[in-house]
């Protein structure tokens, strides 16, 4: 589990043979969980300046892998105990969007992400997403869009400040949403009132 705070920018040194080794400041343990642009994935092996994780097939099917290159998003696991301060977040991509639009505020940046039909419904004003590993809020809910702002703090300490139209970026969406929508299901086109008054009585 992550808070979806960004606690250094790695160095990508290579991405070959499905394993990622990354230069960083952060001392790890193996088998210690670790997000790399949001995705949560293994340690495997510790060197003196960084570390290795590996991607699986999953992982790598359901991820930009394109931006396993120069610098990347990690965040180590959160500890039990730890503060909250973004939201909780699994690590668990589920659609890769791609930014439409990036426009700058004198206080900060809205960036509009296109996201595929399936997580839409997960999307909700002033709800929460992550972004490459980053927490955010929606500031609003389009036909297959939404709109976030990064405040000038996140922007200068994240790669947002180096992203441009058209990246793809790793996109989580909230965990209660996920749960919400499963039980509520979403998949289905009607729903009965047994069906409604049985969700309800789970509650």
């Amino acid at each position: 589990m992550f808070n979806g705070l960004i606690r250094e920018l790695a160095t990508v040194i290579s991405y070959t043979n499905n394993t990622l080794r990354l230069k960083a400041n952060h001392r790890p343990n193996l088998g210690d969980s670790i997000a790399v642009n949001g995705a949560c994935l293994s340690v495997t092996e510790i060197f003196t300046d960084g570390f290795s994780v590996e991607l699986s097939a999953e992982t790598r099917n359901n991820i930009a892998t394109e931006n396993l290159k120069g610098k990347v998003h990690i965040e180590p696991a959160m500890c039990l105990g730890d503060r909250i301060d973004g939201h909780l977040v699994q690590g668990h991509i589920d659609a890769i969007g791609k930014i439409k639009q990036i426009n700058r505020h004198e206080n900060g940046v809205d960036v509009l992400i296109e996201l595929p039909d399936e997580v839409m419904a997960l999307m909700a004003n002033k709800g929460s997403v992550c972004i490459d590993g980053v927490s955010l809020t929606i500031n609003e809910v389009f036909k297959n869009t939404i709109r976030l702002t990064i405040i000038p703090i996140t922007f200068k300490e994240s790669l947002f400040r180096e992203f441009k139209v058209g990246r793809r970026v790793n996109v989580e969406s909230d965990l209660l949403a996920r749960y919400v929508a499963h039980q509520l299901g979403f998949s289905k086109k009607n729903m009965s009132w047994d069906e409604a008054q049985h969700i309800a009585s789970l509650y």
